[in-house]
């Protein structure tokens, strides 16, 4: 019972979150006409505007309401995410809910709530991990704004979260995070350059792009060693210390290229300076597992974008195992 009224109460802070933000939202028309709007603010969602055309128009992506309006929530994430993770474990506690299925965390419309949530697990023995959302798509149910916490982002950066969050509208395939947010990734990237190349822009600096994928190499390199050392038979004791080894050796792997490669970039200090635990490793590799695998798919369509989402939703309608095996195959190519 007590389980029952802790899911009854989540939902409600779910109904009362998305309903105050669906009642913070203006049409971006009006925000722009408004003589008392910021002008930065003013250019970034005439910005939004043409990125929005431009995802249906070119992209194939959904004509609806999403992403014509803004909504100032007065904070700087739309969601807090929290991850768990046993003492022994690199799997994520998973959470289940009608229509979506399962994802690896749960999402909350503030910080106090997130952390109450993270500070439970933490009582019943769970490491974890609270890290802030900027955005997020309802898949269509609600018409998405423009928020103020996608507004301090670059230009890019804004274009292609659109982008992004319409794939999900597209195309969302349950209980597979991966493979959502892989082909949401590729959507975005591809996207991106074609918006770059229309509008006579010189290709994005991929140096951000190269440094983000090196460091989730890294972190998914100790993933995987924490996976094989959780899996050997040793006592606790044992098996902590060679835990806290590994993670000495994540933070002198970052160093060593920070130092050399990166020329000294600090980006990633205050992540890997703060406390690392089997949670806090759990939301990377979920964007880019299978990137390389739907963009062989682009190529085999032709950069048709109809048979492109075609052929993505045919594979996301597999079978799990016949599912990964596609996509195996198309990155081998």
């Amino acid at each position: 019972m007590l389980g029952a009224c802790s899911t009854v109460g989540y939902y409600a802070h779910l109904a009362h979150g998305e309903l105050s933000l669906m009642s913070a939202r203006r049409p971006i028309d009006k925000v722009i006409a408004d003589p008392a709007t910021d002008p930065k603010l003013k250019s970034k969602l005439e910005l939004a505007e043409q990125a929005r055309a431009f995802a249906s128009d070119r992209l194939g992506l959904p004509r609806n309401g999403s992403y014509t309006r803004y909504a100032d929530l007065h904070r700087p994430y739309a969601t807090w995410n929290v991850f768990a993770a046993k003492e022994f474990s690199a799997e994520a506690v998973q959470h289940c809910f009608p229509l979506i299925g399962c994802i690896d965390y749960r999402g909350y419309y503030d910080r106090e709530h997130a952390d109450r949530e993270a500070a439970a697990l933490k009582s019943q023995g769970y490491e974890t991990y609270v890290g802030g959302s900027a955005a997020y798509s309802t898949l269509g149910w609600f018409s998405d704004p423009i928020l103020n916490t996608m507004i301090r982002w670059g230009d890019d950066e804004l274009i292609g979260t659109i982008f992004h969050e319409l794939t999900h509208q597209k195309i969302y395939i349950k209980d597979d995070s991966a493979f959502n947010e892989s082909l949401a990734m590729f959507v975005q990237q591809e996207g991106l350059r074609q918006w770059r190349e229309i509008h006579g822009l010189p290709p994005a600096d991929v140096t951000a792009l190269q440094r983000e994928n090196e460091f989730t190499t890294l972190v998914l390199q100790t993933r995987d060693r924490l996976k094989a050392l959780y899996a050997m038979k040793l006592t606790p004791d044992e098996m902590r210390r060679r835990k806290q080894e590994e993670f000495a050796r994540l933070r002198a792997d970052y160093a060593a290229l920070r130092d050399t490669k990166w020329h000294g970039d600090t980006g990633y200090d205050d992540w890997m300076n703060g406390e690392l635990n089997n949670a806090k490793l759990l939301p990377f590799g979920i964007y880019n597992t299978w990137v390389d695998a739907f963009a062989a798919l682009y190529k085999k369509c032709g950069g048709d974008w109809p048979a492109f989402y075609a052929e993505a939703e045919r594979i996301g309608k597999l079978d799990a195992d016949a599912r990964k095996a596609a996509l195996r195959a198309l990155q081998s190519e």
